[in-house]
This record gives C-alpha cells, structure tokens and sequence, in this order.
C-alpha cells in the first residue's frame, strides 16, 4: 500500500535523503523546505498538513548548529522544542502518524554502555535541551516516533567529513582530533533508509511506536573516524590524538555516546549499515 508522506525540512541534509529514500520506493511524498514551511507557525502547520492528509509526518526541520544554541536557546527551543506540538497537533487532527528525529545529546555521556531507549535523558547542551523538549512534544501526538540518531554525514550539509578533508586540502598537518568522545558516526542515507523502513511498520503496527534509536556501526571516536577518512582519501597526513579540553567549545558534547540500536533492529529486523561502508558511497559521490 502506498502511503502519503509529508517531509518538513525537506531542503536539509536528512530531508533531502528520506525524499529520496520515498521517491526510490514510488511513495507519495510532499517535500516543504524552509522557505515552503516556518514549522514554528501554528497556523500555517496546521494548513500545510491539513492540505497534504498525510499517512505519516517526518519532521526533519531543525536548529542544528550546536554551539550558537548555547546564546541562541530561546531559538533552538523554539524550532527543535515548541513546533513539534504544532505538528503533533496537526497530525492527530488528520490521523497521521509523527516521526520526529532527536539525538544522542539528550545524554550526559556519564554511562559505558550503549545508551537504551529507556534510559534517564540528561542533556549537558542547550541545544541537547531543546531536542529533549521536542521529543516530550511529539509524545502529544496519538501516533509517534522519536527517532534518536547520532554523528550523522552526508553530502547535502556540512559534516565532519567534509571539515577533515577541507583540512587536509589546506595543508594541515598533523591533524589533531579528538579520541575522548565516543560514538556511532551515520550516514544520512543510511538513516533515511531506516527512518522509511521503521515508518512503514510503526504505521501499521502501535508496538513499533515510542523511542527508537538508529546509528550505523560500529562505535568509535571521532579520531578514529578522522584516521578512517584520511586512509580513504589516500592522504598521508597524520592525525593525533588530543583531548575535549584541549578543543573547548561552547557547547558540551557527551564523552560517551554510543546509542542502542537493539529496538531497532527487534522491530524492523534488519541490522544497522556499517559508516565505514557509508563513508566510501559519500566520498565516490563528493569526488
């Protein structure tokens, strides 16, 4: 059965991808882009959805520049907190189901295991803040996905990829990142694909709904991925370990933040993608 799919934020680099991923699979997808869609208009949410009728809601609008949120909270609230229960209204006005994406920065990074869907979150950020007030919101909507991801890169926004090999192109050398912050780097299309896939079933079926986390495998720290996106790029250029206190940031990042993705694969019972395999794909695309 083909289902009505609306994608906010649509001009971003998930959006783009989840359209993509529906367009591949001959759904029927609304794409609104910034400029189609302000999510923090109430009016105009509810005209957008009642227009489009939609099956399912991906909302992938968001305020994702980490660090300005820490002076700019009352903003990343706004879009990434407060307009989710404009869109959870308007889904359960039009009977449709609402998947909203979050983040590992709802944690504190204090754990040394995976991160379950259930555990306490305790964002350190305010922009971690603000994503936890967005998945409270979208639990207004009678059918719901919190879609938790982490470390994402792909080719339609600025990533850390894309930062190491901008680097590399200027001559640093050596480069020095990180190695006491550890995680599951994602690759959007991986992502896009699992958000579809976990849809489609948590449309069908209320025992897929809640939190959900996804992330491709396996963990590392981002010195780690730095070493990995060197090797791939056939650069000598070496990379040295240093720690978060040498780099400080406005915002805090969690030391640890590697997700469980056992839900996942339990519902959709498919196993996540590999980033090193993600990382190939984006670099022959960005050639």
């Amino acid at each position: 059965m083909t289902l009505r799919w609306l994608v906010t934020g649509a001009g971003g680099m998930v959006g783009h991808d989840v359209c993509a991923a529906l367009e591949s699979r001959d759904e029927t997808v609304l794409p609104l882009t910034k400029p189609d869609l302000d999510i923090t208009d109430a009016a105009a949410v509810r005209d957008a959805v009642r227009r489009a009728k939609p099956d399912i809601i991906v909302n992938c609008a968001a305020y994702t520049k980490v660090d300005d949120a820490e002076t700019n909270e009352h903003l990343a609230t706004a879009i990434n907190g407060s307009a989710v229960e404009f869109l959870a209204d308007a889904a359960n006005e039009v009977d449709a189901l609402l998947v909203q994406l979050s983040t590992d920065f709802v944690f504190d990074g204090a754990k040394r295991t995976p991160y379950e869907v259930n555990d306490a979150p305790a964002p350190l950020s305010a922009y971690g803040r603000s994503k936890l007030i967005g998945e409270q919101a979208a639990n207004m909507a009678r059918k719901f996905v919190v879609l938790r991801t982490a470390w994402l890169f792909g080719v339609h926004g600025p990533n850390f990829v894309e930062a190491i090999r901008n680097q590399v192109r200027k001559g640093t050398n050596p480069l020095r990142v990180v190695n006491d912050q550890r995680g599951r780097p994602t690759y959007t299309p991986h992502l896009a694909d699992a958000i579809v896939r976990l849809a489609q079933r948590a449309h069908e079926d209320e025992n897929a709904r809640g939190i959900v986390h996804y992330a491709d495998e396996p963990e590392c720290t981002w010195f780690d991925f730095a070493r990995a996106i060197v090797a791939e790029i056939g650069s000598d250029t070496t990379v040295n370990p240093v720690a978060s206190r040498d780099f400080p940031r406005p915002a805090i990042r969690p030391a640890y933040s590697v997700l469980s993705t056992e839900r996942y694969e339990r519902i959709t019972g498919v196993e996540p993608e590999s980033w090193e395999e993600g990382l190939r794909k984006y670099l022959q695309l960005r050639a």
